[in-house]
């Protein structure tokens, strides 16, 4: 294992495909080799608040992420150093008690949403990728998930997406894509895309 630590950040829409691009880098690289830091992991804690006002965050904003935190152990994890990942319930829109001890590795990705937004996770990043989906693949991707595991049912994401999801992801996720070293349209799909993306992977953690 070499000392240098590759930060790889992936961001994109919600339902673009970011966790298949993950999943195929992982393929890949060997085992052991990569660390994966969701986004979702750190979103702010809130326990002080009250069941209602958890319902009432829009989490689909850069507020509701605790970038300090994320700061911190992604510099700990460049530094060598271990973490202990915070664990996020959808169902409670709380901070789980439990965290998760992530071991630095080689190569340590990002990913989320709003993995571009931030300037300061940007400048720890060492390849920004953009995943590229049309908004009804999404739309779709966003249904499917959410009724099966976050308990939502069609009309909810639906009117979620409308409300919440569409303009966010217009206002702060689309033009984040000017960041990306790389973008992948047609997200997970497009296989020849994310072969051109693990290729130059490899061949980073090499140098």
């Amino acid at each position: 294992m070499k000392d240098k630590v590759t930060v790889i950040g992936i961001a994109g829409g919600t339902g673009s495909g970011k966790t298949t691009v993950v999943k195929k880098l992982v393929e890949v690289l060997p085992p052991h080799y990569v660390a994966v830091v969701p986004l979702d992991s750190y979103y702010n804690d809130t326990s002080q608040m009250t069941e209602e006002e958890r319902h009432q965050i829009n989490f689909d904003h850069p507020s509701a992420f605790d970038w300090k935190l994320l700061h911190q152990q992604l510099a700990d994890l460049r530094a060598g150093k271990a973490i202990e990942q915070p664990t996020y319930s959808y169902i409670k829109c709380n901070r789980e008690p439990e965290t998760v001890h992530v071991a630095p590795k080689p190569v340590v990705i990002i990913e989320g949403i709003m993995t571009l937004v931030d300037k300061k996770l940007r400048d720890l990043m060492d390849l920004k990728v953009f995943v590229d989906t049309d908004a009804d693949e999404r739309l779709i991707r966003n249904i499917q998930r959410d009724t099966i595991d976050r308990g939502r049912t069609v009309s909810m994401v639906v009117d979620r997406y409308l409300k919440v999801l569409k303009p966010m992801h217009e206002q702060f996720i689309e033009p984040t894509k000017r960041y990306a070293d790389i973008i992948i349209p047609q997200g997970g799909e497009n296989l020849k895309g994310i072969g051109i993306l693990c290729k130059y992977v490899e061949g980073l953690i090499e140098k």
